[in-house]
């Protein structure tokens, strides 16, 4: 055997440069590329995206809110606060209560008071907001909108005021006898509560402020929550004090005043007696 020469020691092996570096060229250019699809891409979005929208259905405008603010101001705030916040023997706190309640309490002339008495009547409203007029409207909008942004709450429905009225009275009638008539009477006529407060009539009242009050649970008035009443309940609920209120629906029989059943107890109550009474009367006289 020979000992091996120096042509024949092996030498390392070790991977071309030039395949490395293309490799890692190519990466590159595919790192790039995505970035740039991907500023391409969000630029094209912020385009043409459509701009976003509250949850009534109008643009977010700070414009809105900031002429809310100034209303505010100028009819509220000394008996509400400067932020809100209500004061002592004045006012309560209007953070949470929603725009709902700005248009119920505003828009049927409740607010402002005229005067610090058990409960707030329904008068004529602010001219400046008459929710008849398209400035009472707008201010109605722009105030409800500042109240919203500070705490949130219940939100007036959109669309016209017919859309309120839903389609089943019959059902309406059912869910009034066992959620309202205890305060505001079979037919929607209304009733003294305690400490000077009271229910009242509904007759007066317009689909949207039955539908906001019942949202905002103005006074002795509580609450109904989606969970308590569906929008369509609240609906048909309506649709019930609307038929009453017209005259096509009398749930006690004769209307007798329109106060439902009770009015038609007293009448067989004093018939009845006058009845029996003239009986034993003619009992004894024969007798």
């Amino acid at each position: 055997m020979t000992a091996p020469g120096p042509d024949d020691e092996q030498t390392p092996t070790t991977a071309p440069a030039p395949r490395s570096r293309n490799k890692l060229r190519r990466r590159i250019n595919a790192m790039t590329s995505l970035t740039l699809a991907l500023l391409v891409v969000g630029a094209l979005y912020m385009a043409f995206a459509p701009q976003p929208q509250s949850a009534s259905g109008q643009p977010d405008d700070a414009a809105m809110t900031a002429q809310g603010q100034q209303l505010y101001t100028n009819t509220c705030i000394t008996c509400h606060g400067s932020n809100l916040q209500g004061v002592t023997d004045r006012g309560p706190s209007l953070i949470g209560v929603g725009d709902a309640a700005v248009y119920f309490q505003v828009g049927t002339g409740r607010m402002p008071m005229a005067a610090q008495t058990a409960q707030a009547p329904r008068k004529p409203p602010l001219p400046q907001f008459d929710p008849n007029t398209p400035e009472g409207q707008s201010n109605l909008a722009a105030l409800g909108a500042y109240v919203q942004a500070n705490g949130g709450g219940p939100r007036t429905p959109a669309g016209p005021d017919t859309s309120l009225r839903g389609d089943d009275p019959a059902r309406g009638g059912q869910l009034f006898r066992l959620n309202c008539a205890s305060c505001h009477n079979f037919t929607g006529v209304g009733g003294a509560l305690s400490s000077g407060k009271y229910a009242p009539p509904l007759n007066q009242a317009s689909n949207r402020e039955i539908y906001t009050a019942l949202l905002s649970g103005p006074q002795n008035m509580p609450r109904f929550s989606e969970q308590q009443l569906t929008p369509a309940e609240k609906k048909d609920i309506i649709a019930y004090i609307e038929s009453v209120a017209d005259g096509d629906n009398n749930p006690g029989g004769s209307r007798l005043g329109g106060i439902g059943p009770t009015s038609e107890g007293i009448v067989a109550f004093v018939v009845g007696m006058a009845a029996l009474i003239g009986f034993a009367m003619w009992l004894g006289a024969k007798s």
